[in-house]
Parts: C-alpha cells; structure tokens; sequence
C-alpha cells in the first residue's frame, strides 16, 4: 500500500506525531494498542492506514471490525476509508433503518471491515448476517463513550463472540477510569498524547458574551451577526431547546441546521449534509454533535448552554480547529452565571459591536437530483450534467453526495438560480429527472 499516494488522495502532507507512533504499534508490535489523543488529531487516520495494510482485498471475508458510538462516526469512518482507495470494501452498521435492509447491502457488498455501533452488531450476529469467523482485528473507538453504562452489556456481548480476534485497538480523547475485563486487552502498546496543561489546543480562543438577560437568544443572534458567514456550532443541552432556538434563528433570516437524538435517521442525516457542505452557517445541536463529527473548517463552537462537564467541553471545543487550523470558543453567559471552573487557559471578554449586518447567507446552496446509485449515477455523471446541462463551471459545484435514489449536490449561492432554470426538464444518461433546490 502506498501511504504517501493514500496522504495525496486525502490533501495531507505528513503524519502527525500521533498518527505515525500508532501506526509503528500497530504494525510492528504484537501487543494491543490504546491511544489517547486530542479530538481533531486525525485518530480515524490513525488506526485505519496501519490496519489496512494488514488485510487482504483479494478475499471476500470480513476481516476487521470497527465499533462506534453512534451513526454518524460509523458514517464518516467508513467515509474516510473510502476516501483513501484501498481497494477493501466497507460498510456502515447502525440502528434506525431495517437490519434486513443493511443484510442485503452485506450480502452484495462482502465487507472486509465494518464500522457498527455495539447494539446493532449483536442484531446481525443473533441473524446470522455476518460471518466474524475470519475477524482479527477489532477496533473501538471513542471507547470513553463506547464503555459507559448504557453500551456495557452491548459491548460485552458482541466481544465475547469475537473470538478470534487477534489485536485490540482503542482510541478516545480521553482516558477511561478502567478497561473493564471483557474487553480482553492484553499486553498493552500505551500511546498518550493528552496533556494536563493542554485541555483544548492552543490553537483555540476561549471568549465570554455576556447577555443582560436569562433568556439569552438575542444575545446569540448579535454574536452569530458578528460572525458573518462563518461556520458556527451552537451547543444546547436539552433538544426541546434545540428546536426551539433554531426555530427562533431561522425566523430572523438564518441560515440553519438542527440536529439532536430525537430527530429521524434521515433529518440527521440532512442537517449534517447542510453544514458539511457550506449550504447552511449554523449547526444548533446538543452534546450528541461533540463526538464524532469530522467536519473541517468549523471555526465557532458557542455554549449557549454551559457543558456537563469537563469532558463535554473538550469534545464540544474538539470540533474546531481540526488537525492545524484555529479556531474560537465562546460562552455565553446570563446574569448569574460564570465560566465553570474546569475551563482551563485564558479568555477574552467579548463585546458585540452595536452596528451588526443582517444575518449572512451562506455561500452554497443543496440542489437535489431525483437519481442515484440504483440508476448508476456516478459523481462524474453529476458534474458533467450540471456543466453541460446547466451551465455550471466545475469549481462552483461542491460536496457530492450520491445516495440509492437520488443525489445530494453542493453549488455556489450565486449561479443557482439559473442552474435550476436549465435543468428543469433535462435529462441525466438519457433518463428524465427532477432537480431542486434543498430548504
């Protein structure tokens, strides 16, 4: 495998530190692996390059086995390794869609690695859907999370009927009271790049907005004006607040998204497609966004609610100033609050300035093409039909996203509206389509 070809593929130089002393372990030493690192220091990275220079393409078996958290890691993890053109096939495991539905995708598909949540692993193991007879690796990752109450006896179940497996991975931003014993760690390889003097990156200015008010959406509409076009995360810690705010930003002419555990699969799976993709400037989510989300050029994570806890703030402040960039942090605080005391580092006292813009529109815009996979549709399909079709120049369309049925496709705000004039009736391979905007 060429890991300087794979770097090119993903527009990344070098390795960090980090990435290259777990990619040694994982290579050239028999023990398992635990790395604790800083969230944004590429740890999917990390352990995917090394592990997939241990498996084999020529074979239809699955050989590894991921386990996350949640959907949306599941998602972006097996995104990364679709991005680095391996040549293994993946799949993303996850509730909230028919386990049939994925059972089929497996059976046409061969995995050689998947990237499952714990409950919906053991939901294919008790099927039978998957074959873990030829699995060696397993890799957990956030394992902080993973390990918590709710996921124990989830995870103790899908392990113990891992038992061929070989080499243990563990990767989290931070570090775990215990390893409990069904695990099954052995001799450990200890990678440890958390550090107590540094809690968030040096990269990240932590700022206070006082609000005059307890109620302190005003507030946040003149610091989110401030920003401009600027991608922004709002952290709140209740959903009804969620929708509750972003129903009142969007009333002023933002441009937003919700996201929170009580929303469908499928509204999630949206509002996080929005934001990635520069359609719309305010992510307004709770805590279930602070892990995760691998989503670059976040440059504002706002407490409008304050964190739980130290962990909380770390994982909140970790979806900025991904890998090298900067970014800031702001709490915003009522009257009778104040910046928790597990903050470390110095902040800035922030104020707004009287005179604020109205809120900005984002740069791109979602555009929707009722063809997909099923009707094979490639990426190449669509920007050679919005070219040639719709006028457009390849560098105004953006994140392409190709589902079973349809498309989801990022272009630029300013040639839209004239993009989806010519389209309208066109065809796409010969096959009559709808194209439309995405609000």
């Amino acid at each position: 495998m060429d890991t300087e070809k794979i770097l090119s593929k993903l527009g990344i130089e070098e390795l960090n530190m980090m990435q290259q002393e777990t990619a040694k372990a994982i290579l050239y030493s028999p023990n398992d692996v635990l790395v604790l690192s800083p969230t944004g220091s590429g740890k999917t990275l990390a352990y995917l390059l090394p592990i997939t220079e241990r498996l084999k393409a020529d074979t239809d078996e699955l050989q590894a086995v991921v386990i996350v958290p949640g959907r949306e890691l599941a998602l972006q993890s097996q995104q990364v390794l679709a991005n680095m053109g391996t040549g293994l096939r993946s799949m993303a495991l996850y509730g909230g869609r028919p386990t049939m539905d994925e059972h089929r995708q497996i059976v046409k598909i061969n995995p050689h690695i998947i990237f499952s949540t714990p409950g919906r692993l053991n939901d294919h193991l008790d099927k039978e859907n998957v074959s873990v007879q030829n699995v060696e690796w397993i890799v957990i990752d956030e394992f902080d999370k993973c390990l918590e109450m709710g996921f124990r006896n989830e995870m103790s179940k899908a392990i113990e009927r891992l038992g061929n497996v070989k080499r243990r991975v563990l990767m989290s931003a931070t570090d775990a009271e215990e390893i409990p014993s069904f695990v099954n760690i052995r001799k450990v390889s200890r990678i440890d790049f958390l550090t107590d003097d540094e809690q968030v990156p040096d990269r990240v200015d932590i700022n206070i907005v006082r609000s005059p008010n307890k109620d302190k959406l005003d507030t946040l509409q003149c610091l989110l004006r401030s920003f401009g076009d600027r991608s922004t995360i709002v952290f709140l810690n209740f959903r009804e607040s969620v929708e509750r705010t972003e129903e009142y930003l969007k009333s002023l002419g933002f441009s937003t998204s919700a996201f929170h555990g009580g929303l469908e699969q499928i509204e999630r799976e949206a509002a996080l497609y929005m934001f990635s993709n520069g359609s719309s400037n305010v992510l307004v989510a709770t805590d279930l966004a602070s892990r995760g989300l691998d989503i670059p050029d976040v440059e504002n994570i706002v407490h409008y609610h304050l964190p739980l806890g130290e962990d909380a703030y770390i994982h909140r402040v970790g979806r900025t100033a991904r890998w090298d960039a900067v970014g800031n942090t702001y709490f915003i605080l009522g009257p009778e609050e104040y910046i928790p005391e597990f903050v470390k580092g110095t902040h800035s006292e922030l104020t707004i300035p009287a005179k604020l813009p109205s809120p900005a529109l984002p740069k791109m815009v979602t555009v929707y093409i009722g063809k997909g996979k099923k009707d094979k549709i490639s990426k190449v399909d669509i920007v050679g039909f919005l070219c040639q079709k719709g006028g457009m120049d390849k560098k105004d369309i953006g994140k392409i996203d190709v589902k079973e049925r349809y498309c989801y496709v990022a272009i630029s705000r300013r040639c839209s509206r004239d993009v989806l004039k010519k389209t309208q009736g066109e065809k796409i391979k010969g096959m009559k389509t709808v194209v439309e905007l995405v609000k």
